[in-house]
């Protein structure tokens, strides 16, 4: 369609050149003697056209021959940077399926000065690293470097370089190094989620805690964690910031009251604090701890270490677990507290129904040894070795 529209515009074109070529009757006169010349308007008009189109042709071939080493020139470097940006991507390519070897010989086929090459040496540089190959890592590294240093300033390279290197140092457990690359990356640049993802590798590597805690809140404020990827590493954070904590019993109390309701009602960093408590000596920060978390959700575990500690308000601890016992009354764990809270107030009774109750509902060793020291200490030696027994078959 579109050749016949062109063919029809030709030929109206054509006749109407012709029609106007009729209606002209003047005619060009040259003179220049003894000769003279004369032809008609439209052979002149004509002539003109073709010596005009004659003399373009001419001087647009003197200047394309002029500028043919500009145009080999641009299109050699084309043609190098397309073999780069192959070589490149064949690296790219090769790398992620696994073929170290594959991509540091595709990575090697691109030129030094290329606008990949700063790629080409990321990939040969982390392939090298991949394979564990101490002489291949510092020659792409320098390479690397050369790159990040030839961008003339521009930064395009030096971040991804940087970043480069702090996971490669975490990799190798290399904290140090890898501390020091992400250091030097700006304020912005360590906002970025995947400079995150390192920062957040460091603090766990370093035992740093607090900047875990930190980082993994962070992280999952902006989704880059899910809450169930984030509550595993907030625990193990809390975990370390207890552990450094359980000789100051007064900072640990504190620590423990700045964590989320959510983050305290974990079993085991309830037991971790309260253990680090009683080991401190401060059985009533330990006993408020156990009785906060027992009010919001049962677990017959922290019972243990609920009785253990020996000091504190007693009566209070007994009246507490007795006020728990209309709630739980066939619990053995808070009959088994109830009667070691008893034995350490010396209310020996008291202590004995409790032992005993416990063990009806389901026997246990340490209500059996309960009972046992506390017949012994009653002078009741057949008793106490009956349940001394009994301990030991279970």
């Amino acid at each position: 369609m579109r050749s016949l529209f062109w063919l029809l515009t030709l030929a109206a074109l054509a006749i109407g050149v012709a029609l106007l070529g009729r209606l002209t009757d003047g005619y060009v006169l040259w003179v220049v003697p003894p000769w003279r010349v004369e032809l008609s308007l439209n052979l002149f008009v004509l002539a003109q056209l073709a010596t005009l189109l004659v003399v373009y042709l001419l001087l647009r071939a003197i200047a394309n021959t002029l500028d043919m080493p500009r145009v080999v020139a641009e299109f050699r470097a084309r043609r190098t940077r397309q073999r780069d940006e192959r070589a490149a991507a064949d690296a790219l390519r090769l790398f992620w399926e696994g073929r170290y070897g594959h991509a540091i010989k595709s990575a090697e086929k691109v030129g030094a000065g290329g606008t990949v090459a700063g790629l080409a040496a990321l990939i040969g540089y982390k392939a090298a690293h991949a394979l564990h190959d101490e002489a291949r890592i510092a020659e792409w590294r320098a390479r690397a470097h050369a790159c990040e240093a030839a961008d003339g300033g521009s930064g395009e390279w030096r971040t991804a370089l940087l970043m480069t290197e702090a996971g490669l140092a975490l990799d190798a457990r290399d904290f140090a190094a890898a501390a020091a690359a992400l250091d030097l990356l700006s304020p912005k640049e360590r906002r970025q989620i995947s400079a995150q993802r390192l920062a957040l590798r460091l603090a766990q590597g370093q035992g740093d805690w607090a900047a875990m805690l930190r980082v993994a809140r962070l992280l999952e404020k902006h989704r880059a964690l899910t809450p169930e990827q984030a509550l595993p590493l907030r625990l193990r954070a809390h975990r370390g910031m207890l552990e450094s904590l359980q000789d100051d019993a007064p900072q640990l109390v504190r620590y423990w009251r700045t964590m989320t309701s959510a983050d305290r009602l974990d079993l085991g960093l309830a037991q971790r604090a309260a253990r680090a408590l009683n080991a401190a000596g401060s059985c009533g920060e330990s006993a408020v701890l156990i009785e906060d978390y027992l009010d919001e959700r049962w677990e017959s575990a922290l019972l243990e270490d609920y009785a253990r500690c020996a000091g504190g308000d007693l009566l209070g601890r007994i009246a507490h677990c007795e006020k728990w016992l209309h709630e739980h009354p066939n619990d053995a764990a808070l009959l088994l507290a109830l009667g070691r809270l008893c034995a350490q107030r010396q209310l020996w009774g008291k202590a004995q129904s409790y032992l005993e109750a416990s063990l009806a509902v389901r026997p246990t060793r340490g209500a059996h040894v309960e009972l046992a020291q506390l017949f012994d200490g009653l002078g009741r030696a057949e008793e106490a070795d009956r349940h001394y027994r009994a301990a030991a078959r279970l």
